[in-house]
């Protein structure tokens, strides 16, 4: 499938901002052959920026820098991408590994061998390895349970003990705040999600991004009513050989309680939303601020 995507972001500022440094990761990722494809992407910024510079980041995130050194009440910056999506080839549930197995896998041992996923077992600046999530999650993962298994029965609890209210949370909202009060966005519930993996300690990492969505029956495609989206990779590997497993990440959304497909456009992937956010910065001035965000995602016109 090949999907459009455009995110706008639109900032008034009161009084005027002076200088300001911004980062965005506004650009979906490209998988080579095998995955997602990206086939173009262009990122407009108003008022242009004195400085800009792409790069990617430690886990391969395209992460854009630009600063603006004039005076400005209002900024606007729109990511225009178009991607080609495919469907995740199938795995065999029979060959992923028990979840045990990999819980020991991934312990640090001296002089033992290193597995780059490990990174994802640990904690990060939004979410704590924390007891109440190793106690949430105990009920699917029981002894020899494969680990692609116990984490779809996870993905699937999450979703049925969260309501979707996008009034309840914020950015900043604790992920254990949100395990308590049942309630949250897409964030929160891959937040959970990833948490209580790691408090199982599993590798888990935090995916935003886009998913194509379908207006009512009869009706057009509204420009600029979808968002951002959020779920979460969860490491499985499998094959014999424990020293040199066949690694791979399978795309889980707890919010739609389903794993992802060609519907589905990978933004930027990071240990938890702190690393990914679409665009953060430093300002001086503009002390109060309104903040608008349009995103369309619709299939590419041929």
């Amino acid at each position: 499938m090949h999907l459009e995507v455009i995110h706008e972001t639109h900032y008034d500022y009161q009084p005027m901002v002076e200088q300001a440094q911004h980062i965005a990761f506004l650009q979906p990722l490209d998988e080579g052959m095998g995955g997602q494809q990206l086939q173009s992407h262009h990122l407009h910024i108003q008022p242009a920026p004195d400085t800009q510079r792409t790069q990617a980041d430690v886990w391969g995130n395209a992460r854009c820098h630009f600063a603006l050194a004039s005076a400005h009440t209002r900024l606007t910056v729109t990511a225009h991408s178009l991607v080609r999506t495919l469907d995740p080839p199938a795995t065999s549930r029979s060959a992923a590994w028990p979840w045990e197995r990999l819980r020991e896998h991934l312990t640090y041992r001296r002089g033992g061998v290193f597995d780059a996923a490990s990174e994802f077992a640990q904690a990060s600046p939004l979410i704590a390895r924390l007891p109440d999530f190793a106690q949430y999650g105990h009920a699917d993962f029981s002894p020899g349970r494969p680990m692609d298994e116990a984490a779809r029965a996870l993905m699937s609890r999450v979703h049925r003990d969260m309501v979707y209210d996008s009034g309840s949370t914020a950015v900043d909202t604790p992920v254990l705040a949100a395990l308590q009060a049942r309630r949250g966005v897409c964030q929160d519930f891959a937040h959970i999600m990833v948490a209580t993996l790691r408090a199982l300690g599993l590798a888990a990492r935090y995916v935003s991004g886009y998913l194509l969505t379908q207006p009512p029956p009869g009706q057009a495609r509204l420009v600029g009513a979808d968002a951002s989206h959020a779920w979460v990779q969860v490491y499985v590997p499998h094959g014999p050989d424990m020293d040199n497993p066949q690694g791979a990440w399978l795309d889980l959304d707890p919010t739609n309680n389903r794993e992802s497909g060609e519907d589905y456009v990978r933004l930027a992937i990071g240990r938890d939303y702190s690393d990914v956010p679409p665009l953060r910065g430093v300002i001086h001035g503009g002390s109060q601020h309104a903040l608008r965000v349009a995103v369309t995602v619709r299939p590419a016109a041929n």
